[in-house]
């Protein structure tokens, strides 16, 4: 049985119709979520990394405006605990 020789063009135009269409659908998604709008504007920062010893370190993330403390390596990472707000920052 002979291949029809537009079988090929007809594969590429279902393949780029498809392709189409999740480039649609993603960017519905993203404009209904509010994805966009907080790319501008983050909420998670490393402030300071301080060395404690060949494995373990102490780092100071910054997490939706309050600052929490990290001891990570050695046997895993253990929050430390959260920063108290100073009093002109509220």
């Amino acid at each position: 049985m002979p291949l029809d020789p537009s079988l090929g063009l007809k594969a590429l135009v279902a393949l780029g119709a498809v392709v189409l269409l999740a480039a649609v659908a993603l960017r519905a998604i993203r404009a209904t979520t509010g994805a966009t709008k907080l790319a501008g504007r983050r909420r998670l920062a490393v402030q300071e990394v301080l060395p404690l010893d060949p494995k373990r370190r102490l780092v100071l993330v910054r997490c939706g405006g309050r600052d929490l403390l990290l001891l990570m390596g050695g046997a895993g990472e253990v929050p430390v605990g959260w920063l108290p707000v100073p009093d002109d920052a509220a």
